[in-house]
């Protein structure tokens, strides 16, 4: 019997895909593009229009062959690629390669995978989308024509292995200016009172807001501790009147679902994830997990996304599961979130999950730790998105001493609404409950203590992901499917650095932010940048050609190119000696730089080969043999920890070890986070040994 072909990118999507369809059809796999510049040349006509010269992608041969050998199998083939730019331009390059008529209706698109999605994308394919593909098209090129023609530039004036690139150099100058913005910085003192003041032995605090002067209140700047000294001294203790009680009462509105961005912002700052962890895992909730009792399933809808619009039949659904399970006065009526942004793609829905009934706790057991916990992350988003608002009794009261003006506020919540679900312990909740006891006009009072305070102003805080995301999608830098791989790519080319969760600027990527800058301003122009990127919408919009697009900008930037060329000088970077001597030559080794990391070579090469890994010892030694412990990278990036005489020592761990030996067997110790907190536990498996921190 003749089979219909479908074909998707990942064969875990594969895999869920096929279980909805059935024996008629055949799912298989392109695992990613196909397709693609080639990596040995520029690949682009420029004399052309800008033409681009696809080759089959190294290694996808054999992915090819079967592929055309199914096809010609086939009734029918479908492209079921991801539903954005780049899903349709994998769709228009398997269309190519399988020798698929352009105004065929093979295209099926779908936001979320599952049975009923799957089942009505199927009946109603469409042919592919040529200025969505053309869209893409244009970005490709455009940052081909960028890394291609910059990137040798910066090889043969600076340094091998440097590249440029339209949006990564954006990202790298947010993050140069904010660290010249925190060099440049300077403090200024100012100081705050508060009183401690009591009633009925209920305490509360009030804040000194200044001086009333002939009945009207005049806020007060206390530079210094002399102007601090003189309000105190006017201040009397015990005699604090209450001026003005007032009540009333305030509504805190849920937040809108999960878009990309906002996703890997809160993956970021409540879960520690990097954007590039929230997508992997995301991925793999959008294509299918296993769970118990239903098989393989698609949790939550399309992750690629800057819409926050919901679905009416999703709206429905979580309108019901909160009445049924909260009561009617903890649901909204059901509310859509429209996109405040006019650049905002609205083809798809927020991210969701597929089905409200499947609880976080429920399917806990079929979930990775992370796969639950970015789960529950979108559940509670979207539950809560769809409940009523909070609501708080506020109260405000002024009191006066002599004629010094003090200010209390305080909040206390009535009825939780969407925190029911969402929680309070957020680190976006700036609603704090205070209590201030009942007060009334004219009472006296007084202050148990005056409490003077000196600050300083603060420097901006150095961009986190959260953060550095946040500013991008706020500028229109980039677009949901490009924030984690800009990331990754700036972290990689050593550009910046992460300490303690923040991005600091490298000698080298400043060096290279200043040559782009001062050679290159378009590249990095923020605004030139977003406008860049509101082009590439009207090209998927059918309003711009592409090849239009991409001319108007190599024009200019042709002639800056040539320019740069001319002008920039050599500019050299050393490579940081260390005291690490070469036991082959005896020469001091120097740090050089892999996509794995820093390593010590040594600077006689090509005459001496010779190369080590750089010991980052932790300061505990190895019980084995008393080698040093060492912190370590996988080939994946991840963190292990080593004894430095591998491999006649084969210690090695993935938690961190700690200075104390274990009690039963004298091991090295090791501790680990879990839900409860921080335990100690034996590295030796054998033993068993664990003290729980907490």
């Amino acid at each position: 019997m003749q089979k219909n072909l479908v074909i998707v990118e990942s064969p875990a999507k594969a895999k869920t895909i096929s279980k909805f369809l059935g024996k008629k059809y055949k799912v298989k796999a392109s695992v990613g593009h196909i397709r693609d510049l080639p990596k040995s040349s520029l690949g682009i006509d420029i004399d052309n229009n800008f033409e681009p010269k696809y080759i089959t992608i190294r290694g996808k041969g054999p992915i090819v062959q079967e592929l055309k050998k199914e096809a010609k199998k086939s009734d029918k083939v479908y492209l079921a690629t991801d539903p954005d730019r780049e899903g349709e331009a994998i769709s228009w390059h398997l269309a190519h390669l399988l020798g698929i008529d352009d105004h065929e209706p093979v295209r099926i698109e779908f936001n979320e995978i599952t049975k009923e999605a799957i089942q009505k994308a199927i009946k109603k394919p469409r042919t592919i989308d040529k200025n969505l593909v053309d869209a893409q098209q244009a970005r490709r090129v455009l940052d081909r024509l960028v890394g291609y023609k910059i990137s040798p530039l910066l090889w043969r004036k600076i340094k091998k292995g440097l590249s440029a690139g339209r949006v990564q150099s954006v990202a790298v100058k947010l993050i140069c200016d904010r660290e010249k913005e925190i060099e440049d910085f300077e403090a200024e003192e100012y100081w705050t009172i508060k009183a401690l003041i009591e009633k009925d032995s209920n305490m509360f605090e009030a804040a000194f807001y200044g001086l009333v002067e002939e009945g009207n209140e005049k806020k007060i700047d206390l530079p210094s501790k002399d102007r601090v000294d003189e309000i105190i001294n006017s201040i009397d203790k015990d005699n604090f009147i209450v001026k003005e009680v007032k009540k009333g009462s305030k509504k805190r509105n849920p937040y809108a679902p999960y878009t990309t961005s906002t996703l890997q912002q809160d993956a970021s700052r409540k879960l520690g994830f990097s954007a590039k962890k929230t997508m992997s895992i995301a991925q793999q909730l959008y294509e299918g997990i296993d769970i118990k009792g239903e098989g393989t399933v698609g949790l939550v809808t399309y992750i690629r996304t800057d819409s926050t619009r919901i679905s009416s039949e999703a709206i429905g659904m979580a309108k019901s599961y909160i009445i049924d399970n909260f009561g009617k006065e903890y649901s909204n009526g059901g509310k859509n979130y429209n996109n405040r942004k006019k650049e905002a793609q609205d083809a798809h829905e927020c991210i969701r999950p597929t089905s409200i009934l499947r609880k976080p706790s429920d399917i806990k057991d079929s979930l990775t730790k992370d796969q639950y916990l970015l789960y529950d992350l979108i559940w509670k988003r979207f539950l809560s998105s769809q409940m009523s608002p909070a609501m708080y009794d506020t109260i405000s009261v002024k009191l006066l001493s002599n004629n010094n003006l003090f200010k209390a506020n305080g909040s206390k919540l009535v009825f939780d609404g969407f925190i029911k679900v969402y929680g309070k312990n957020n680190q976006e909740d700036k609603e704090k409950e205070t209590e201030i006891p009942m007060l009334l006009e004219g009472e006296v009072l007084s202050a148990d203590e005056i409490k003077p305070e000196q600050h300083f102003t603060q420097p901006p805080a150095r961009y986190t992901e959260a953060s550095l995301i946040r500013t991008m999608e706020e500028l229109g830098i980039g677009r949901p499917s490009t924030y984690s791989p800009t990331i990754s790519t700036i972290i990689n080319r050593r550009y910046v650095t992460l300490k303690n969760k923040s991005f600091h600027p490298t000698e080298l990527g400043i060096l290279v932010n200043d040559l782009l800058e001062e050679y290159f301003k378009d590249i990095v122009d923020i605004k030139f940048t977003a406008e860049l990127e509101d082009k590439l919408d009207k090209i998927a919009e059918g309003d711009y050609s592409w090849q239009s697009v991409v001319d108007n900008f190599y024009d200019h930037f042709e002639k800056v190119l040539k320019k740069a060329e001319e002008e920039i000088t050599n500019v050299k970077i050393e490579d940081e000696v260390t005291d690490e001597i070469c036991e082959k030559c005896g020469r001091n080794m120097v740090i050089k730089y892999s996509r794995y990391g820093k390593f010590l070579a040594c600077p006689g090469y090509p005459e001496c080969k010779n190369t080590k890994p750089i010991m980052d010892k932790i300061g505990i030694k190895c019980t084995s043999c008393g080698g040093d412990i060492v912190r370590l990278r996988s080939g994946k990036g991840r963190i292990f920890y080593g004894c430095s005489n591998y491999p006649k020592c084969k210690f090695m761990t993935w938690d961190e070890p700690v200075a104390e030996k274990c009690p039963n067997c004298g091991s090295i110790m090791v501790k680990k986070k879990n839900k409860n907190g921080t335990v100690k536990k034996c590295s030796n498996k054998d033993c068993g040994y664990s003290l729980n921190e907490n």
